[in-house]
C-alpha cells in the first residue's frame, strides 16, 4: 500500500470541527498570540536596535526551520559540509546587506571612522571575495554520484537566502525610515491572520485554495474589510508619536527618549478632502450635519492600501509555504509555538509584506532630503585630497567671515596643521 499523500486526505474545515476540538484548538492559539503580541511591544518599546535584533533573530531561526526540511535528505546523500556552508553564506549574506544599510543610513559616521572607512568603501568588493570563498568551496566538495543531491542542496539555500534573509533585509530597512513603516505593515498581517481565523473559525464553509485547505473564502473576504477598518483607525494613532515617524538617528533611542523630527514628512499632516455631493447629502440625512470637509491625512490613504495587499497578496507566502511544506510532506515548519507551528508558519506572510511596504514607501512616500550624510560621502568618495583640504579652507573662511569663528582658526587648521604624510599626499 503506498503512503497517503496529504492532498488525498479529508480536511475539515474549522466551523465543521467537532465543538472540544475547535475550542481547544482556538484558546491555545488564542493564548500564544497575545503571548506573542506582548512580546512584540514589549520589544517596539524597548527601541530600534532592539527591534533590528528581533528580525535579524526570527530571520535566522526562519532560515534554519527551512534548510532543515532539506538536511534530511543531505544527511541521506551524506552530503558534505551542507550545515557548514549554508551557514557561511548566511554570515556572508548578512554582512553584505546590512553592511549597505548601515552605510546608507549612518554614513555620517561610518565614513569619517578610519577604521570602519575602509570597510565602507570597499564594501561590496569584501563581500563579493567572501561569496567567491564560499562558491570556491562548494565546487571543491563536489563528489561523483552526489551532483545532482548537492546542486540541489545549493539552490535550496539560496532560495532560502533570497526569500527570507534578502527580504528581511528590507524589513530592517522599514525600521530605519521609522518605526511606523515596520509597525504598520507587521500589524496588518497580524490583523489580518487573527480575522481571517475568527471569520472562518465561525462562519468558514468554502474551500479557499487546494494548498491550504483549511483557509475559507469566508474567512479571506472577513479578514479584508477588518484589516481595512483596523490600518485607517490604527495609523491616525501611530502617526501622533514621533517615535513612531521619526526616521532613526541613534539606535539608543527607546519609547521612553525625547524623539523630534524636523521637517515632519508632510504624510502625517492631515489635509482637507472635500467630500463628494452624494456623500454630503447621505452624512446630512443620517445625522442632519451638514458635513462638507474631512480632515485626513496621507498615511491613512497609503494604509488602505497596504491593508490591501495585507489581505489580498501577503497572505500567498503564506500559500507558497504551504506548497513547500505539502512537496516535503510534513504538517508545519517546526513546532515552537503551540497552536501555531514553527517560526515560518507565522512569518511565511510577513517577508513578502515587508518587502512591499519597502517599495511602496520608497516608491510614494519617501521625501529626499539632502543632509550632512549625503554631503560627506559625496565629498569623501568624488573628491581628492587636495580638493577636500580646500573646500575646508574655504567652509572656514566663510564661518570666519560671518563672525561664527575666531580668524585664528584658519592658522590652526590650515596647511601649518598638516601632518608629514598628508603634507607628501598633497
Amino acid at each position: 500500500m503506498g503512503e497517503k499523500k496529504p492532498e488525498d486526505e479529508k480536511v475539515t474545515l474549522l466551523a465543521a470541527e467537532t465543538s472540544q476540538k475547535k475550542w481547544k484548538n482556538w484558546w491555545v492559539r488564542t493564548t500564544t498570540t497575545f503571548m506573542m503580541i506582548g512580546a512584540f511591544f514589549a520589544i517596539i518599546a524597548s527601541g530600534h536596535i532592539w527591534v533590528i535584533l528581533m528580525v535579524i533573530g526570527i530571520s535566522t531561526a526562519v532560515y534554519k526551520e527551512v534548510l532543515q526540511i532539506a538536511q534530511g535528505p543531505a544527511k541521506d546523500n551524506s552530503v558534505r559540509w551542507f550545515k557548514t556552508m549554508s551557514w557561511y553564506f548566511l554570515v556572508t549574506t548578512t554582512y553584505f546587506l546590512y553592511g549597505e544599510s548601515i552605510i546608507y543610513y549612518f554614513d555620517e559616521i561610518v565614513l569619517v571612522d578610519a577604521v570602519l572607512l575602509p570597510f565602507a568603501t570597499h564594501h561590496r568588493f569584501i563581500s563579493f571575495i567572501l561569496y567567491v570563498i564560499g562558491f570556491v568551496f562548494f565546487v571543491t566538495n563536489l563528489r561523483k554520484g552526489l551532483y545532482k543531491s548537492q546542486f540541489r542542496q545549493f539552490g535550496w539555500m539560496h532560495m532560502a537566502l533570497l526569500l527570507i534573509v534578502f527580504q528581511s533585509h528590507f524589513i530592517v530597512n522599514n525600521i530605519l525610515e521609522g518605526l511606523i513603516w515596520f509597525f504598520i505593515p507587521t500589524s496588518l498581517v497580524i490583523c489580518n491572520d487573527i480575522f481571517a481565523y475568527i471569520c472562518g473559525f465561525f462562519w468558514g464553509k468554502h474551500q479557499l485554495i487546494q494548498l491550504s485547505p483549511k483557509k475559507t473564502i469566508e474567512g479571506f473576504l472577513g479578514a479584508w474589510i477588518c484589516t481595512m477598518i483596523f490600518g485607517f483607525f490604527w495609523s491616525t494613532l501611530l502617526m501622533r508619536f514621533d517615535y513612531m515617524i521619526c526616521p532613526v538617528k541613534d539606535l539608543s533611542m527607546s519609547v521612553w527618549s525625547q524623539v523630534t523630527c524636523d521637517p515632519v514628512n508632510p504624510v502625517f499632516i492631515s489635509v482637507p478632502w472635500k467630500l463628494p455631493g452624494i456623500v454630503i447629502s447621505f452624512l446630512q440625512t443620517i445625522t442632519s450635519m451638514d458635513i462638507q470637509v474631512v480632515w485626513i491625512a496621507p498615511i491613512q490613504i497609503h494604509t488602505l492600501f497596504m491593508a490591501c495587499f495585507a489581505s489580498l497578496i501577503a497572505p500567498f507566502g503564506g500559500f507558497f509555504a504551504s506548497g513547500v511544506k505539502r512537496a516535503f510532506n510534513v504538517k508545519d515548519f517546526g513546532q515552537s509555538i503551540p497552536g501555531h507551528g514553527g517560526l515560518t508558519d507565522r512569518m511565511d506572510c510577513q517577508f513578502l509584506m515587508g518587502l512591499f511596504a519597502y517599495m511602496y514607501y520608497q516608491s510614494f512616500i519617501k521625501t529626499h532630503n539632502v543632509n550632512v550624510g549625503v554631503i560627506l560621502g559625496s565629498i569623501i568618495n568624488n573628491l581628492s585630497l587636495s580638493d577636500q583640504l580646500e573646500l575646508l579652507e574655504r567652509i572656514l573662511t566663510y564661518f570666519v567671515n560671518q563672525g561664527i569663528l575666531e580668524p585664528q582658526v584658519l592658522e590652526q587648521c590650515g596647511s601649518k596643521a598638516l601632518t608629514e604624510s598628508a603634507r607628501q599626499l598633497v
